[in-house]
């Protein structure tokens, strides 16, 4: 029988438990009308499973199975499915990480109702911890073909994050020519923003807390990185800029804190701060210079499918390739995949750690 992963449900307060992972066996399901069976070979996990594990997360469901990420193949369809997800059947395809938001550009159509992420989700039951999940046949698209199964696990939540953030949400600077700083390098939605900004022709700085990181980032063709944890860092970063334009156009940022009060001087007048996430801490200071600045700060998470398929597109024409930090074979490796989950703790991690589930990680032909 089939194996799916959940969390189990111990005492403990937010923050202060960490519930255990808990292999399963289920039988195998069957799609229904407009579905598809899907049978899965990489996930990837985020941190929103780390905080789920930690009860810092709301709305947890320790039923469904965990994880948002997740590369597989059609294998069956249910009655009545289109042309199109017909011609789908043996077909490698993504799985849409979000539920309830179709085109929307300012946020889901209604948040409160019906917006939800995959995995250990009470809003769903879908979740890519599983050998085999049963999906509407809207909630999928094809697979970019260059795509590795653990590369296309490690894309979908931080590419439509990190797409959202860089393209719909920064004031139109995704543009050629145009200065952007992103923050945090080395985790997985900076290192998307990092891709997409390059191949769009942007000039991309970094911060990192780890000089390896910065290094890394600049092979993968940032211009230059500052670390944060450096008194003056924001000094340091003003000289990088070149002198044709010496000020940042945005922020794509996922730390919070003291970006704004950092990155203000630097930025030009109604330059953008577009924040994804706030790993600092729950709050951050508005300084009055942003103010006088005409500064925009603009939260954003997540995307709607529009963006999804966007993404992936752009993914596709430029044979862009996620950053893969490490991968464990097996749902049953409960060891590995706890391995993962420290990884994550410790910021050991650059680029996204996935779950190989089912045959080898080889690269598809092209």
């Amino acid at each position: 029988m089939p194996y799916s992963l959940t969390v189990k449900k111990t005492e403990g307060k937010p923050g202060q438990v960490y519930y255990p992972l808990q292999l399963n066996t289920i039988p195998l399901p069957s799609p229904g009308p407009g579905q598809l069976l899907i049978k899965l070979s990489a996930a990837a996990l985020n941190h929103r499973d780390l905080f789920i594990r930690q009860h810092l997360y709301p709305g947890i469901s320790f039923t469904a199975p965990l994880l948002a990420d997740g590369y597989g193949t059609v294998s069956a369809l249910g009655p009545s499915c289109s042309t199109f997800s017909q011609s789908l059947l043996n077909t490698p395809v993504l799985l849409l990480p979000t539920r309830g938001w179709t085109a929307a550009p300012d946020g889901p159509e209604n948040l409160a109702r019906d917006f939800c992420i995959i995995g250990a989700a009470q809003g769903t039951p879908v979740g890519t911890a599983q050998e085999y999940v049963v999906v509407d046949e809207g909630d999928v698209v094809p697979a970019p073909e260059h795509l590795t199964p653990c590369e296309g696990a490690a894309l979908p939540l931080v590419g439509v994050t990190g797409w959202r953030a860089l393209v719909t949400k920064s004031g139109g600077n995704a543009e050629p020519g145009r200065n952007l700083l992103v923050t945090g390098i080395g985790g997985g939605v900076a290192l998307q923003v990092l891709l997409f900004a390059v191949a769009r022709g942007c000039n991309v700085w970094v911060t990192s807390g780890d000089e390896g990181k910065i290094e890394r980032a600049v092979g993968m063709g940032a211009r230059g990185g500052v670390n944060y944890k450096e008194q003056g860092w924001e000094k340091k970063l003003a000289g990088m800029l070149p002198e044709e334009r010496p000020y940042l156009d945005a922020v794509i940022d996922g730390a919070g804190g003291e970006v704004v009060g950092k990155t203000v001087r630097l930025l030009k007048p109604g330059g953008v701060i577009s924040c994804y996430g706030m790993t600092v801490g729950p709050k951050m200071d508005w300084v009055i210079q942003a103010t006088l600045k005409h500064v925009e700060l603009r939260g954003t998470t997540m995307g709607s499918k529009k963006e999804f398929e966007e993404m992936v597109a752009f993914v596709r024409e430029h044979k862009i390739r996620p950053v893969v930090s490490r991968v464990v074979k097996g749902l049953d490796n409960i060891e590995g995949i706890d391995s993962l989950f420290e990884d994550m703790k410790a910021g050991r991690q650059f680029g996204k750690l996935v779950i190989q589930i089912d045959g080898e990680d080889s690269a598809p032909k092209l």
